[in-house]
């Protein structure tokens, strides 16, 4: 006999174990298909450097590893790759304040210690999240972990920074950019988070140099100090005579131009905007083609700069609208302010609002990169699910704008650019090796001082993470992947992007699905930050309730396009039912395991003693073709992404199908009170064999725990690498699922008559039953022992049996009516007692409640929906009294 499991399921002394014990034996790794199937290869999203743990994490690797799981017993050659990022933002900024707690800034310690000091934070923290990704599970093959600023990657990113450079789809230009007054870095539009904010509208009068004035309406009242011309559309009516003059500019006694221009949108405001080139990109377009100035007012950090009137230099941005305001005002030229909602621009990193500013940035030319993208989705290559997402993704690459690629950062990848500063020379060279002197004259260079957008080396990861640009047989074996899972909040930021990277530098996507998970939300509905105070620790919910009951949270309660609810404030309230589940199975576990004693009689196949079809009882045959359905059911669900679908199916079975009907069913078999115990022990061998596997990707830890302990599992097998199970023809069983369904409604009615007439639990009760067919007579006939140990009966009479005179009375949807006499049951007297007191209580209710209804003044003057609530009370308590009076008859009561 196996020797039995403990009694309480701990997930603490098993989940550890296991893990090193797969990861020791090389399960992680890709292992040669055994069926010539394609790799299975997913790219893991790299998380930061500096990152702990969140849920967010949490949901995305448990999501990926379920589906490499789902891969690898189904014989494909998995390959899960992970690798973190070095976050040229955030891991900057982490250092950065490390040193201000010591009086210091970068700047005062320089660039190579600054560089040396992240370097050291790094490989003291940078693993952190991997390690703690073991935690719940993820079987990635760790031996070709990468860093985005490793020596090959770095390679990788120089080569595909040259080659864009030689083909002229990187460039440098003098462009309005997104920048964080924070960070002191310029930010590219899918940086910057767009928040909705209430706001103003000022609306400022300029005086015209032929008297009077002209209105301008504006968000941001302290650019005009950088105005350089007021815009109008050329068709206003209102303006036409004005274009061409001149307004003078308030505050520095500037006389600056109307000009006329298409771009103006004639319903915003008042029709005429103030033009400040250096501080809006629209404006800039504007300065461009009417030739105006651009005016910097602003220094990196948005203060007033030395352009501007002296009493407003050095002033923060903020304080400079205020005084601004406050001077129109007192000049008489502050004609209103509205209150205006619009969306605002804020540092993705920080939270910072940008400030758009002038700026000699590095971009690439996007479009050129998108056609062959876009026309990968157009042509069906590539599929996003949900679908919608696919649309979303067109709808960008059509409208795409080159990326700004330099960040004023001392972290990242330096940009591979040389300057000349030779007199007369000015050679500036893209390089994939460093450079000592100038290519053309010899004379002295220095390399650019920005680094890349930290994107500009994760665009490149599922193939720079393979050892492109060699030819090397990772590369030749693994790329393309196969699948992305990923969050859409960086649909734009990256996968977009790897996907024009791909046809770029390797002409083929880099996978043909991505699959974009919701987001882990509060019960407010709002997303899970550090900022909010509404996270949960993943870590301590493994700590609590284990990585299996986290995982089965996730994976059940995540359907395709939905968010994941969680009560941060109530961890029971989200965990418990994985918990509770996991509990479960382990007490199946259990007892089947305890009822093992020895070898078990094969189910199927060309065996000796296999188990023949007419030794199947009814339960037998149902069991069987219920997880032959289940496995149908979850194969289809997870060949689909619906993993909420795969863990239901799985969890539907186990806990109702096989733990409270089947075990039930089959304990007088295996305790020897009824023939076939070794019928039962080969069918509940095979069905729970069955279920482990197909749970297996959800809950990875306590199906091997018990699958490894089944009969047969000597030599080290493991449930991790073991055969996905197969649809079986042979099980369909529609007789079987019907006739046992109808037992099963049998027992459920009866439970409920017992229920409702308060049957003292452990006292049996007589039941007649009139099947509605020879099918139905059948049915309760092979499982007359199930039905009278599972509902109490005793005796079950079928038709002809006779019928008691008076009791509980029910009909199944097949047509088959039930009798429960409960003369010797209950105390008829008392409960036809209860049930009157009952019914006098209703009656008083219902007369009171006809009589506020009948009250004219009550209805006229009560709201409606306080009426409609009170109608619905009578209606309410006279269908209670119905069912007492139908229950005061089947008992026969007076």
């Amino acid at each position: 006999m196996t020797e039995p499991l403990d009694p309480q399921y701990d997930p603490s002394g098993i989940e550890r174990p296991l893990y090193e014990s797969w990861e020791q034996r090389g399960f992680f790794q890709p292992r040669p298909s055994s069926r010539n199937l394609p790799p299975y290869v997913i790219m893991m999203p790299p998380p930061n450097v500096t990152a702990q743990l969140h849920m967010g994490h949490g949901l995305n690797n448990t999501v990926q590893d379920a589906l490499v799981r789902f891969a690898r017993m189904r014989g494909r050659e998995t390959l899960w790759l992970p690798g973190t990022d070095h976050a040229g933002i955030a891991t900057q900024n982490v250092v950065e304040r490390q040193l201000a707690k010591e009086g210091l800034t970068r700047f005062d310690i320089g660039r190579d210690a600054f560089e040396a000091r992240v370097w050291e934070f790094v490989r003291e923290t940078g693993s952190t999240i991997l390690h703690q990704l073991r935690t719940i599970g993820s079987s990635c093959d760790w031996s070709r972990t990468y860093f985005t600023l490793d020596p090959d990657l770095s390679v990788a990113v120089r080569e595909a920074f040259v080659r864009l450079y030689e083909q002229d789809r990187i460039y440098r230009g003098l462009y309005i950019i997104n920048w964080c007054p924070r960070c002191l870095t310029a930010l590219s539009n899918e940086e910057v988070d767009k928040v909705e904010e209430s706001g103003h509208l000022w609306h400022l009068r300029y005086p015209l140099e032929a008297g009077g004035h002209l209105t301008v309406a504006t968000t941001r009242p302290e650019t005009m100090l950088g105005d350089t011309g007021v815009a109008v559309h050329p068709e206003d009516p209102r303006y036409r005579d004005l274009i061409g003059t001149e307004v003078l500019l308030p505050l520095v006694d500037r006389r600056i131009p109307i000009v006329a221009d298409e771009a103006v949108d004639r319903a915003f405001g008042t029709g005429a905007v103030k033009v400040t080139p250096a501080h809006d990109p629209v404006d800039f377009e504007i300065g461009k083609r009417a030739g105006l100035e651009s005016l910097d007012i602003m220094t990196p950090d948005a203060r007033m700069n030395d352009a501007v009137p002296e009493r407003f230099r050095g002033l923060d941005r903020y304080d400079a609208r205020k005084l601004v305001v406050r001077e129109f005002e007192q000049l008489g030229l502050l004609e209103k302010i509205e209150s205006h909602q619009h969306a605002v621009g804020h540092c993705y990193r920080c939270g910072t609002v940008i400030e758009p500013r002038l700026s000699e940035q590095w971009f690439v030319r996007m479009q050129p990169l998108a056609e062959p993208a876009l026309k990968a989705y157009r042509d069906g290559r590539l599929r996003f699910i949900p679908e919608r997402r696919g649309d979303e993704y067109a709808m960008w690459m059509e409208n795409i704008r080159d990326w700004t690629i330099s960040r004023q950062l001392w972290w990242g990848h330096r940009i591979p650019v040389w300057y000349c500063d030779a007199p007369g020379c000015g050679k500036v060279t893209a390089s994939r090796e460093d450079l000592a002197s100038c290519p053309d004259c010899g004379g002295p260079v220095r390399q650019d001082d920005d680094v890349l957008d930290t994107w500009f080396s994760s665009w490149l990861v599922p193939l720079s993470s393979l050892g492109w640009p060699d030819e090397t047989p990772d590369l030749e074996r693994y790329y393309p992947g196969t699948t992305l899972v990923t969050a859409p909040e960086i649909l734009f930021f990256w996968v977009a992007r790897m996907v024009m990277a791909g046809c770029q530098f390797r002409n083929d996507i880099p996978f043909d699905t991505v699959y974009l998970h919701g987001t882990v939300r509060d019960t407010q509905h709002r997303k899970m930050s550090k900022s909010l105070g509404n996270g949960i620790d993943p870590l301590d919910v493994v700590d609590r309730y284990g990585a299996d009951a986290l995982r089965f949270v996730i994976l059940s309660g995540m359907a395709v396009g939905t968010d994941l609810i969680l009560d941060p404030e109530d961890l029971d309230s989200s965990f418990a039912a994985g918990r509770n589940f996991a509990n479960k199975l382990w007490n199946a576990g259990r007892f089947i395991l305890s009822n093992f004693d020895g070898p078990v009689r094969p189910l199927a196949g060309a065996y000796a003693n296999t188990v023949r079809r007419d030794e199947l009882t009814l339960a037998d045959r149902w069991i069987i073709a219920r997880c032959d359905a289940m496995v149908r059911e979850a194969t289809d669900a997870f060949e689909r992404f619906r993993l909420n679908d795969a863990a239901g199916a799985a969890y539907r079975f186990i806990w109702s199908d096989l733990a409270d009907w089947y075990i039930e069913q089959v304990k007088p078999r295996l305790y020897g009170s009824r023939p076939g115990g070794d019928v039962a022990r080969a069918v509940l061998a095979r069905t729970f064999d069955t279920a482990l596997r197909v749970l297996h990707p959800v809950m990875p830890f306590i199906t091997e725990a018990l699958w490894t302990r089944l009969p047969g599992r000597a030599g080290g097998q493991s449930l991790m690498v073991a055969a996905w199970p197969e649809p079986d023809a042979r099980a369909r069983d529609n007789a079987a699922l019907r006739d046992f369904a109808l037992v099963q409604e049998l027992i459920g009615a009866v439970r409920q008559l017992r229920a409702e007439y308060r049957v003292t639990p452990g006292r049996q009760v007589a039941v007649h039953v009139a099947p509605a067919s020879a099918a139905a007579r059948n049915a309760f006939e092979a499982e007359r022992d199930t039905v009278e140990r599972l509902a109490r009966v005793g005796p079950l009479h079928l038709e002809g049996d006779g019928a008691g005179p008076e009791g509980g009375h029910a009909v199944l949807p097949d047509g088959t009516a039930i009798v429960v006499p409960l003369g010797e049951a209950i105390d008829l007297e008392k409960e036809c007692g209860r049930l009157g007191e009952e019914a006098a209580r209703l009656d008083r209710l219902v007369a009171s409640q006809h009589a506020k209804l009948a009250n004219q003044q009550f209805v006229s003057r009560a709201p409606s929906h306080v009426v409609a609530g009170e109608r619905e009370k009578l209606a309410s308590w006279q269908e209670q009294l119905g069912v007492l009076a139908a229950k005061r008859q089947a008992l026969g009561c007076g």
